[in-house]
């Protein structure tokens, strides 16, 4: 599977295509960065992305693309233009029909390195690791949407399968709501105040409780 990471940015745009699958050995396709003038207006730096992830998909043909998802508590100027971004990668992916995944940065650095809480030189020495490179890819950007890609590999055929689960769970329940809803089987009803009929007044109306009560009559 070929997958494309992107690590959005309005300035520098981290691009970087991974072939593999879970249990064999990743392969860097290309790795990259989108640049944008910081002067230009932002719906300029915004078609420039766009043109630059279009050739990307163009050039290296991904089976998926993978984007960071954008979260921030502070500096909320930055985040948005991040955030416009990583719009940006997502509509040229649906565009074109190819799958989306968005992973978060802990996501991303705790299926690279086994911690949530790495640091940039600690994903890019994974990333070179990974990928037997001769030295970690440069901008850090870059090296955060090859790790996006290897991120989106290892973890998208459990998220398959977690999907598959509860789509089937989702069908077993309307399945069960369907029967519970169709017309069964017809009861008769009883007339107004006429109970199930009593063991005792059962047993009296066999034949041999009949037979004894005649033998006690005197008569």
């Amino acid at each position: 599977m070929r997958v494309l990471g992107v690590d959005p940015g309005l300035t520098r745009c981290g691009v970087g295509v991974v072939d593999g699958a879970p249990g064999r050995a990743l392969r860097m396709v290309a790795v990259g960065v989108v640049r944008t003038p910081s002067d230009a207006p932002t719906a300029e730096r915004l078609l420039l992305i766009e043109r630059g992830v279009e050739e990307w998909l163009d050039a290296q043909a991904p089976e998926a693309v993978a984007v960071e998802r954008v979260f921030s508590q502070h500096n909320v100027r930055t985040v948005m233009g991040t955030a416009q971004a990583s719009a940006v990668a997502i509509l040229c992916a649906a565009r074109r029909g190819l799958p989306v995944a968005l992973h978060t940065p802990s996501e991303v650095k705790a299926a690279v390195t086994g911690s949530g809480r790495a640091d940039k030189a600690q994903v890019g020495a994974m990333v070179t690791r990974l990928l037997r490179l001769d030295a970690p890819p440069k901008p850090a950007d870059a090296a955060d949407a090859l790790a996006l890609a290897i991120c989106h590999l290892w973890r998208a055929p459990a998220q398959d399968r977690l999907l598959r689960a509860r789509g089937k769970g989702a069908s077993a329940r309307a399945g069960t709501a369907a029967r519970a809803a169709a017309p069964g089987v017809r009861r008769t009803a009883r007339p107004a105040g006429q109970g199930a009929p009593r063991a005792g007044r059962a047993s009296q109306d066999r034949p041999e409780h009949r037979d004894r009560e005649i033998r006690r009559d005197p008569a």
